[in-house]
């Protein structure tokens, strides 16, 4: 339902990276680092998959996505008969 990778080694998942960790790296003023951790390397399919296309053709750009997790979020508010939508601020 998230996209997010599996738990566990046996099961081929993914790294854990926990709460501490996160606020270790905002500490620190890793925020790229931290945009990759949260959604590329995490339940972001289209942007997993621009990466990966890029990484082929030879070229480097990292546009920011939204994770899986939070459409999932945005579709249980739904559910609630809440009026959810999404204002982007590019024009």
């Amino acid at each position: 339902i998230t996209q997010q990778p599996l738990g566990g080694k046996a099961q081929f998942g993914g790294q854990r990276f926990g709460e501490m960790e996160v606020w270790a790296l905002e500490a620190y003023g890793a925020a790229h680092i931290l945009q990759e951790l949260l959604t590329v390397k995490s339940d972001d399919v289209q942007g997993r998959t621009k990466i990966y296309e890029a990484l082929v053709k030879g070229q480097i750009t990292l546009e920011p996505g939204l994770p899986e997790s939070f459409n999932v979020l945005v579709r249980e508010l739904q559910s609630l008969c809440l009026d959810v939508e999404m204002i982007s601020s590019n024009p």
